[in-house]
């Protein structure tokens, strides 16, 4: 049973049912590939085998004595600003470095209630905060398609785990792209969902009003395996919408995908989508799919969107002010990195945030108090406040043309680690991704190609609560394409 790694979430609950394997083989597969190979690719932080190993023996007793739980007794992995109880919860960080959660998330909790078994926490950009992984206190990711790539950040550790054959599926979270720019990177599916469908209790925090948990699969249905635990409404979290949960995996099996399946469903695409900085293997492989949406039944329609570089600023704005309140937290009292024999309270605070807070996170919480700052307030926050609001709208009229937005996730395929991209050129990175988080939007990216060898990402936008329209209108893609089959050099080993 070498090739475990390869099988689909479906697959894997099928062959638990049928007793093909068990819990702890899949564990010690799994286990087993990440001891071996993932020297390579950095995307665990805390693998947590023994742990996993007693969940995994305690799901094949329940399954034994007649638990019908689908989903009980498959691995996965958690994006570690999730927090764990008993389990190291780093964000990436210098200054959680030895935190260890006495909670978990509403997320961990839901999904262990689903019967999925947590294999460990994987790499990200510190707090969240960056796009190709480089950010980490715990060391870059590497690209499992080319380990001398990027492989998109912050999540970058759980697309690379799953790109990797690490888990079958694992989840990440989404402030500016942080799951859709990656997927693209690595070959998979990734969704975040709209604001507020995911409870935000126990992530720990980048920016409160665009942050959002999400999953990362090989395929969309993959994705909706995980997503559908997740959702539902926590009262320990103000921003969670109090709405029914769907059942993401249902719809999918009951999608018809053959013929013209899509046939009287529009796709909105806006030509600010394909600008300067758009690299022409990208666009092509992105035109491609559109083509074969349309051969689908689709009709492709235009729309018009905020110019992405005044999202981009809005964006660079509002995130930074945000994060510079919810870091203020990390003063080296309460918990978390401590300097050394500080001299007195002052001394306590400054050397011990700028010895634990990388730059890119302090060049974000200087960013953001500046923004915040008196006399600047109203000319920066509040102005980006109010553009914010002109960025729901023009969404909201695109929709009244289209059913679904599609366009490219990332400007570019994965570039490689340690090139000299300064600051500003890795923000340009998000420019298709951030208007979704702006407007609370739900946003996946699924593989359509490749540039240069290296995969593809479009990303489709839906309308607030269209996840299951999203999971379903990628699935039919999937159905009759092969890209989220092609494995990268890594899940190829072993």
């Amino acid at each position: 049973m070498t090739d475990l790694h390869h099988l689909s979430v479906h697959e894997l609950a099928d062959g638990l049912k049928n007793k093909q394997f068990s819990s702890q083989e899949l564990v010690k597969h799994f286990a087993s590939r990440i001891d071996s190979l993932d020297g390579q690719i950095n995307s665990f932080i805390t693998k947590d085998f023994d742990n996993a190993l007693k969940h995994a023996e305690l799901a094949d007793k329940l399954r034994a004595e007649g638990d019908t739980r689908p989903l009980l007794g498959v691995p996965m992995a958690h994006k570690d600003n999730l927090c764990t109880q008993g389990v190291l919860t780093s964000a990436g960080s210098k200054i959680l470095s030895n935190f260890v959660s006495p909670y978990n998330a509403t997320v961990v909790e839901n999904i262990a209630n689903a019967g999925f078994v947590s294999l460990g926490k994987l790499n990200m950009d510190e707090f969240a905060m960056g796009s190709d992984n480089e950010s980490s206190y715990f060391g870059a990711v590497h690209n499992p398609w080319d380990t001398a790539r990027v492989p998109g950040g912050s999540s970058g550790g759980s697309a690379a785990a799953v790109a990797s054959g690490f888990v079958p599926v694992a989840t990440g979270s989404d402030t500016g792209g942080s799951i859709r720019q990656p997927a693209s990177f690595c070959g998979i599916t990734g969704i975040k969902p709209t604001y507020g469908r995911v409870s935000r209790y126990g992530m720990i925090a980048y920016a409160s009003s665009l942050d959002q948990a999400g999953t990362f699969g090989k395929s969309a249905l993959d994705c909706a395996y995980l997503l559908a635990p997740m959702t539902g409404h926590d009262p320990k979290d103000a921003t969670s919408i109090n709405r029914p949960t769907e059942d993401y995996v249902a719809d999918i099996l009951a999608t018809k995908t053959d013929g013209k399946p899509l046939a009287g469903k529009k796709i909105g695409v806006a030509k600010a989508y394909f600008g300067a900085g758009l690299d022409s293997e990208v666009e092509k492989s992105i035109r491609t799919a559109l083509a074969k949406y349309e051969e689908l039944g689709a009709q492709i329609v235009e729309v018009d969107i905020t110019d992405p570089a005044i999202t981009l600023a809005t964006y660079y704005l509002l995130a930074p002010a945000e994060a510079s309140s919810n870091l203020s937290r990390y003063d080296g009292v309460r918990f978390g990195y401590r300097c050394e024999n500080p001299k007195d309270l002052h001394d306590l605070y400054t050397r011990s945030r700028s010895e634990g807070f990388g730059a890119e996170v302090q060049r974000r919480i200087i960013m953001g108090t500046y923004a915040l700052s008196a006399g600047y307030f109203d000319a920066y926050y509040t102005k980006a406040q109010k553009v914010r609001r002109l960025i729901v709208d023009d969404f909201k009229k695109a929709f009244e043309k289209c059913d679904i937005i599609a366009s490219p996730t990332a400007p570019t395929p994965a570039y490689k680690l340690g090139e000299s991209l300064d600051p500003a050129s890795i923000y340009l990175l998000d420019v298709y991704t951030i208007g979704v988080n702006l407007a609370g939007l739900p946003a996946l990216s699924h593989p359509v190609g490749q540039a240069n060898g290296l995969p593809v990402g479009l990303q489709l936008i839906g309308k607030h609560w269209a996840e299951s329209e999203l999971l379903k209108t990628a699935h039919t893609y999937q159905a009759n394409t092969d890209f989220h089959t092609e494995l990268s050099g890594i899940a190829k080993q072993g």
